[in-house]
């Protein structure tokens, strides 16, 4: 029921699915390009659409109560920025504890233009040893779902070239705050 209704509201909102549902139980998510408050409902709606319970991360001030209970709902989970815990280990962890895990992690990490993106989901999905799957929403064509999945080499450089490759043609709501798709330690593999 949950399926039909993403559906006929997608419909409604004018978007087209695209894609198969990722064949894995567990995997990291990626969501970009990240470029409006808008991504996130429109990402909730395609996971249902494709009956995938997502898991979400978000900075832990949109948790606070009401608001805070029905990000948690939805699927959210809090992340403390400020603080030195480290969240990639923990991630980790939480795969081995959860068996059917589809965590969405946020490479820009804001909607505003950034010159990298957060290295974490690379690094969560290559300790846990789970793929990556590439989503998105293409706000030209308003076309949203899913790629294929990568499992991570070790090789930063050419695994972020499969990414590189899958988001060239898509377009955020603001195009101009999408940055480039690179990370910050393939400048260091570089030198």
């Amino acid at each position: 029921m949950k399926k039909w209704i993403a559906r006929k509201i997608l419909k409604l909102l004018g978007w087209k699915i695209d894609g198969r549902q990722p064949r894995h139980e567990h995997y990291v998510l990626i969501a970009a390009p990240h470029t409006s408050n808008w991504d996130l409902p429109l990402l909730l709606l395609f996971a249902a659409a494709f009956d995938i319970r997502i898991t979400w991360l978000a900075k832990h001030n949109l948790f606070f109560p009401p608001m805070g209970w029905i990000m948690r709902a939805l699927g959210g989970m809090p992340i403390v920025r400020h603080r030195n815990t480290n969240v990639v280990s923990s991630l980790i962890e939480t795969f081995a504890d959860i068996p059917e895990l589809v965590l969405v992690v946020p490479t820009e990490g804001t909607r505003s233009r950034v010159e990298f993106w957060k290295s974490g989901f690379y690094h969560i999905a290559h300790g846990a040893g789970v793929p990556i799957v590439p989503s998105y929403l293409d706000y030209s064509r308003k076309v949203g779902g899913f790629g294929k999945a990568l499992t991570t080499t070790g090789n930063m450089t050419e695994d972020m070239n499969y990414f590189r490759e899958f988001y060239a043609p898509v377009q955020g709501k603001y195009p101009a705050q999408f940055g480039p798709i690179k990370l910050r330690e393939e400048e260091s593999l570089v030198e």
